[in-house]
């Protein structure tokens, strides 16, 4: 019970100062993650919580199939065959020479075998747009700039949860063994992929009876009911449940975009009120002996993570694109590691592999270091663009606001 009322007070307090985060290097999701780390076992002593306790597994599974399913049903098909180039050039090149970068500094600066070294490289490829949500949230920033940055992030963290799985398997403590997980990942894939296309189908297909149909104040409770359904099953039959989160919440949007529309307030809050936990739980694992555990090439490779990988893996992805310099920069500046990153770090953790700990501690001191980079350059940048109203993020122009992640960015403005 002291967890909920540590969670109640820090949701309370974000809340209460989310309009100063709207204009300042103050962040939410910033104030979660802290809070954490000050009620856990290396400060204050309130709430005690360790890597394998049982919440940190139940946490971070519902947070992150909750956000990857209002992930999903932010993208829109129609306008990403109009805009993909520069997303496609961000996701297809930059995120495989980021993933490789990090890979190869994590072997040679922190002694990591290469199969756990390119597991930490797929864990920390996700981006997440809230600590750059004063860019992607204002109509003064260049759309395609915004969109990069909005659709690179909607999209990889699906794209890279395969890869994780993947190579957590190969690292596993024998190689038969590893195969043999290998193939159970794929067919826990496949499984999460068909479940994810076919239970939006029957939805959508009850609904167009002549007898049903949900009526307007309940609307919002269809997507909502679709995904426990898909929850509940997928852990039923083992099938990937993140996977199938997003594939279903892509076609649910694309099948019905009244239920999409009706059910983003209510979805975006339950995403962030479950990310919410997850960053509480996940930075009450930030001790001080956690980044005491990190060798000094360990803390090299996050600063050259966060100010070279990204960066570097971006620009070259970018090379003809139609950029200026200036939104060049800051395209390949914003590539925070987000809630993705937490999520996939504590699968790492709970995985049992040889190199577990280690690659977690690397991953974690990463994101918090990026969480206090980003979240604290993301004003001043937008005040190259000319943004200079930043007490209402939200104001991306309403034609651009009727889709793609692109919204999502803005609907989550400084969290």
């Amino acid at each position: 019970m002291v967890l909920v009322v540590v969670f109640g007070v820090a949701l309370l307090i974000a809340v209460l100062l989310s309009g100063l985060a709207a204009r300042t290097v103050l962040s939410t999701s910033f104030l979660f993650l802290v809070g954490g780390a000050l009620v856990s076992d290396g400060f204050l002593g309130l709430i005690h919580i360790t890597p394998d306790s049982d919440i940190v597994a139940v946490t971070a599974d519902l947070a992150l199939f909750a956000v990857l399913f209002t992930d999903g049903m932010h993208v829109s098909f129609s306008q990403l065959r109009c805009a993909w180039r520069n997303p496609a050039r961000a996701l297809g090149l930059g995120m495989p020479l980021a993933c490789a970068g990090m890979a190869l500094i994590t072997h040679y600066l922190v002694g990591l075998d290469w199969t756990t070294s390119f597991l930490v490289g797929a864990v920390l490829a996700p981006t997440d747009p809230v600590f750059a949500s004063a860019i992607v949230g204002r109509k003064e920033v260049p759309a395609r700039l915004r969109q990069l940055l909005n659709v690179e992030s909607g999209i990889n963290d699906g794209l890279a949860l395969p890869v994780v799985l993947l190579l957590i398997a190969a690292a596993g403590p024998a190689a038969g063994q590893g195969q043999t997980s290998g193939s159970r990942i794929a067919l826990e894939l496949a499984l999460g992929l068909a479940f994810g296309v076919l239970l939006p189908l029957v939805v959508n297909g009850l609904v167009r009876f002549r007898l049903l149909g949900a009526e307007p104040k309940l609307q919002p409770l269809l997507p909502l009911a679709t995904g426990v359904i898909l929850y509940a099953l997928c852990h039923l039959t083992h099938a990937n449940p993140y996977l199938a989160a997003f594939s279903a919440g892509a076609v649910l949007a694309s099948l019905s975009p009244e239920s999409k529309t009706a059910f983003a307030s209510l979805g975006e809050s339950l995403a962030e009120l479950a990310k919410f936990a997850a960053l509480l739980i996940f930075g009450a694992l930030l001790t001080p002996q956690l980044f005491g555990d990190l060798s000094l090439g360990g803390y090299v490779a996050v600063v050259l993570a966060i100010v070279l990988i990204r960066p570097a893996s971006l620009l070259l992805s970018l090379v003809g694109a139609h950029f200026d310099r200036r939104e060049k920069l800051a395209a390949a500046w914003f590539g925070p590691k987000g809630f993705a990153s937490v999520v996939y770090g504590l699968l790492v953790l709970q995985s049992g592999i040889p190199q577990a700990e280690q690659a977690y501690t690397l991953s974690a001191v990463c994101i918090a270091f990026s969480i206090v980079a980003h979240s604290s350059t993301d004003v001043p940048v937008a005040r190259m663009f000319r943004v200079n109203d930043l007490v209402g993020i939200p104001d991306v122009a309403d034609a651009e606001s009727n889709d793609v992640p692109e919204q999502r960015g803005a609907d989550r403005a400084r969290t």
